[in-house]
């Protein structure tokens, strides 16, 4: 695996913030979903930002 930057670092930094921060708040908004089908919905979306952390954190390996 080649080194990453210090700038390519940071960069990954930010959006592994992101895409955390992305999938509380979709847990947050199936909690509240007032039909199930909207909860599926909120849940398949953090579901996929977790999928993008993961991918991001794995470049840190």
């Amino acid at each position: 695996m080649t080194q990453l930057s210090e700038k390519e670092l940071s960069s990954i930094k930010d959006l592994l913030s992101e895409e955390d921060l992305l999938v509380k708040k979709f847990k947050m908004l199936a909690e509240h979903a007032e039909t199930s089908e909207l909860k599926d919905k909120m849940i398949s979306i953090s579901d996929k930002h977790q999928e993008h952390f993961n991918q991001l954190y794995s470049k840190l390996s």
